[in-house]
C-alpha cells in the first residue's frame, strides 16, 4: 500500500481525469501518482457525485459570516458567549481564592 502524501487541487484533478481516461482504475493512479488508493477512490468519487470543486481541500477554513444560514450564526455567536462566560467565572473563582489566602495571611 502507498502512503498518502500531500496533494494540491491540480493534482486532484489530474489523477482523477487520469483515472476516469483508465476506466476507474484506481490501483493504477495510486501506483503512477504516489498516492493512495483509498484517495483515488474518494476524490473520484467526489468529482462524479459533486463535481470539481468537491476536490478542494476545505479542512481548516471557516466560513464567513455572509455565507453562514443564520442558525449557523447563532450557533457561533452561542458558541463565543459561552467561552466568554467560562473565561468571566473562571477569572470570579480566581479572585475569590485570591482573596481567601490573603485573607488567611492576615
Amino acid at each position: 500500500m502507498t502512503k498518502g502524501r500531500a496533494t494540491t487541487f491540480e493534482e486532484r484533478i489530474e489523477i482523477v481525469k487520469f483515472c476516469v481516461e483508465h476506466q476507474h482504475n484506481y490501483a493504477q493512479a495510486a501506483k503512477e501518482f504516489q498516492v493512495s488508493y483509498q484517495q483515488v477512490y474518494s476524490w473520484t468519487n467526489k468529482y462524479i457525485k459533486f463535481g470539481v470543486d468537491a476536490l478542494q481541500d476545505k479542512r481548516g477554513k471557516r466560513k464567513s459570516e455572509n455565507e453562514m444560514s443564520e442558525l449557523e450564526n447563532l450557533r457561533a455567536q452561542n458558541t463565543l458567549l459561552q467561552a466568554e462566560n467560562s473565561r468571566k467565572q473562571m477569572e470570579i473563582d480566581f479572585l475569590k481564592k485570591l482573596d481567601e489566602i490573603q485573607r488567611g495571611r492576615q
